[in-house]
């Protein structure tokens, strides 16, 4: 089906908003829209019309109509489903189906055409989907929010301890030094007193020596204050710096915030090197099978699994002409109930039946030298026990104002080898870790404050491992997210070619296969 556009128009044929989904002149659509009042019949109950070029598909919607202006050719059946979706979605974002009320939604709705049909072809999206589309929901601008208020909180946290600690040595001072000029303090009373409590001491015999003190006191006095600021340095600047040093520290941090997403890109290009390495080893032959699993998960820090998706597609790759009109036979000892989806141009019954990849028709051969995708399949679950992988971060305070920090990981897919397994760990801002136990090898950059420990191999042989670390100046909240990537040249989904055979002769073919699962987003949060 091709769907020319989708318009809201008035029963007298005005146009409300229109969205054109293929090339075509202003004055071409404009005809067209022009054309459909006059084309209906009154007294009739119609669901489309029809003229030498074009079908007019439309609904009723109160004082309205839902209109869509698609190809002759197109499949009538699909051209109402769709444009009951259409309808379906107006009604989300206006509250009355008046003409103002288009009108102040328009930007809303267009973009929720787009992601119906995109050129001229309807998508397999459904309403829930449409909205959160069009919201454009970002967790990881949620994430950045969240850590950017835990750490502003932090650091006025440190600014009113660091002035109860100054106001606490200013007391210890002055009862170090005994009363001061002006009837600070007093010995008898041990702390703060009021002008006239200092007076009546200064009458029983210590007003002679009221200036002493004062200059005593200045020795001891001068380098006090240089300590707290000193070993505070590194929480709230130098010690020059107050105010300044505060708002700073705040900048500083929110340049931290904008570095976590980068962290998530690095890993991204650690996984396409790890992916290039692993096919880099694989040969090639005139056929070639190439099955990728994409997984992306994301498990609580407290445990429970929060999302679950993997997604796969299987490729083909013919290099001699000669080899163009081949079956693939395949093996399926799926148990999770992965949803498999043929491509429109292989035959879905002779897949159903027998499990052979084959194009419709038989006389066509496979296109020469180019990729095709003809298998894909996804699965979605909620299940703990299909996590492949599980992490177990455990920080925990250690009463001297840091966190000790126990991570531990274990293989629960024991089919798996998981090769170049790296496990981030955010660290804060200018806190460098003390490791103690590891397995492995780590890394700490300080540039992008992530503790990176790394496996080179995970498999049923070293299932599991664990790392031990204290870090200063820190709350167990900054240890989150913690982001995995690996690699593995076994497949999640239990596919696999068995055979590949010539369509005329049955004969068997040589054919090579490479297999790779990769990590596209896998985080404990």
């Amino acid at each position: 089906m091709v769907l020319i556009a989708a318009a809201v128009c008035t029963k007298n044929g005005k146009v409300i908003i229109s969205r054109q989904f293929v090339e075509m002149t202003k004055a071409r659509i404009e005809g067209l829209l022009a054309a459909f009042p006059k084309l209906m019949t009154a007294g009739k109950q119609h669901t489309y019309v029809e003229t030498d070029s074009v079908r007019y598909v439309y609904q009723p919607m109160e004082k309205l109509y839902m209109l869509l202006i698609t190809t002759k050719a197109s499949n009538i059946l699909e051209d109402l489903e769709t444009l009951r979706l259409f309808s379906k979605v107006i009604p989300e974002y206006c509250h009355t189906l008046e003409e103002k009320e288009i009108l102040e939604n328009a930007f809303n709705l267009i973009f929720a055409f787009d992601e119906i049909v995109a050129l001229g072809y309807r998508e397999s999206v459904n309403l829930a989907q449409i909205k959160t589309f069009v919201e454009m929901d970002s967790h990881e601008e949620k994430l950045y929010q969240a850590v950017r208020q835990t750490q502003e909180r932090e650091a006025r946290q440190k600014m009113r301890e660091k002035a109860k600690e100054l106001q606490r040595q200013r007391m210890e001072t002055a009862k170090r030094g005994g009363p001061m000029s002006g009837g600070m303090g007093s010995r008898s009373s041990g702390g703060f007193s009021s002008d006239g409590f200092g007076a009546n001491t200064t009458n029983m015999g210590m007003g002679g020596i009221s200036g002493g003190p004062s200059i005593e006191m200045d020795k001891p006095i001068a380098p006090k204050p240089q300590k707290p600021v000193s070993r505070n340095a590194l929480k709230l600047g130098g010690k020059t710096k107050d105010v300044d040093s505060f708002v700073d520290q705040l900048n500083s941090e929110g340049e931290k915030i904008a570095k976590l997403t980068p962290a998530s890109a690095g890993n991204n290009s650690a996984v396409t090197a790890a992916k290039a390495k692993i096919i880099s080893d694989v040969p090639m032959d005139s056929i070639h099978l190439k099955m990728e699993d994409k997984l992306v998960v994301r498990i609580g820090r407290d445990g429970g699994l929060q999302q679950f998706e993997l997604s796969g597609l299987l490729t083909l790759r013919i290099s001699e002409e000669n080899m163009g009109r081949i079956k693939v036979a395949l093996e399926n000892n799926d148990a999770h109930g992965i949803q498999l989806q043929t491509h429109p141009n292989v035959d879905k019954e002779l897949f159903k039946t027998r499990s052979i990849i084959g194009l419709k028709n038989p006389a066509k051969p496979f296109p020469l030298n180019t990729d095709v995708g003809v298998l894909k399949w996804r699965f979605v679950t909620q299940d703990e026990s299909a996590i492949p992988l599980t992490i177990n971060c455990w920080p925990s305070e250690n009463g001297e104002g840091g966190c000790d920090v126990n991570i531990e990981y274990e293989l629960e897919a024991q089919h798996l080898e998981l090769q170049d397994v790296s496990i981030a760990i955010p660290l804060p801002m200018s806190v460098q870790p003390q490791v103690a136990e590891y397995d492995g090898t780590y890394n700490y950059d300080a540039r992008k404050h992530i503790l990176q420990w790394n496996i080179p191999i995970i498999d049923a042989a070293n299932k599991s491992g664990s790392m031990e670390f204290s870090c200063n100046s820190s709350i167990p909240g900054d240890f989150f997210p913690v982001q995995v990537t690996f690699v593995s040249k076994t497949p999640y989904a239990a596919i696999k070619a068995k055979d590949v055979v010539l369509v005329d002769t049955e004969a068997p073919v040589k054919f090579s296969t490479e297999n790779i699962l990769y990590a596209d987003k896998y985080e404990v949060v």
